[in-house]
């Protein structure tokens, strides 16, 4: 009786958002990853707005780290929670041009020392700039993912994350990430 619920889930996810794309606009490694980074508590249009500004004022990682910190949070402002961010985007590109040589590394215990990437940003980094499959829950995926029946109210995002995985096939989750997200975005919406 479940698979055939699960089937019907995917079947009607598949022919609402067939072909589901990331909404942050981005250019390389970085800019990605702090576009997921800065997406935290707001939406993908915002951040695209604040980054658009962000990566037309400072054009490279070397500048990125050498930004005014003040300036950086006044960029960032919009988004909410900006002393924090700026700090973070600041100290990314500070590690990643020093400690890495300008490239996003792509092992997962070194995303994690970054500041400001966790477990869902490092999900969708890895997802989206390098196919590879992985389920990030964000508010839309743990709601939606919650109303379907595919996790328990009271399970923890790492418990959500982990019973999609069991639920979809590996090489979906990339796909049905993106299809809950925007399931849950567009027309599953957050009720107050």
């Amino acid at each position: 009786m479940m698979m055939k619920k699960y089937n019907e889930i995917e079947q009607y996810l598949d022919y609402l958002i067939p072909n589901p794309k990331c909404e942050l606009n981005y250019f390389n490694d970085y800019s990605l990853l702090i576009s997921i980074m800065l997406s935290a508590q707001t939406t993908d249009k915002r951040v695209n707005e604040v980054t658009k500004i962000l990566f037309d004022k400072y054009k490279s990682l070397d500048e990125l780290k050498e930004a005014n910190y003040n300036d950086l949070k006044q960029i960032i402002m919009p988004l909410g929670n900006y002393t924090r961010k700026a700090f973070n985007v600041k100290e990314i590109a500070r590690i990643l041009s020093v400690k890495y040589n300008g490239v996003v590394p792509i092992e997962r215990e070194l995303l994690e020392t970054l500041p400001g990437v966790g477990r869902k940003t490092i999900n969708v980094f890895l997802s989206e700039y390098l196919n590879i499959p992985a389920i990030a829950v964000d508010t839309h995926v743990d709601r939606v993912s919650k109303r379907l029946g595919l996790a328990n109210t009271s399970d923890s995002v790492l418990e959500v994350e982990k019973k999609l995985m069991k639920t979809f096939s590996k090489d979906t989750w990339s796909m049905r990430h993106l299809q809950l997200v925007l399931f849950g975005r567009y027309k599953c919406k957050s009720i107050n």
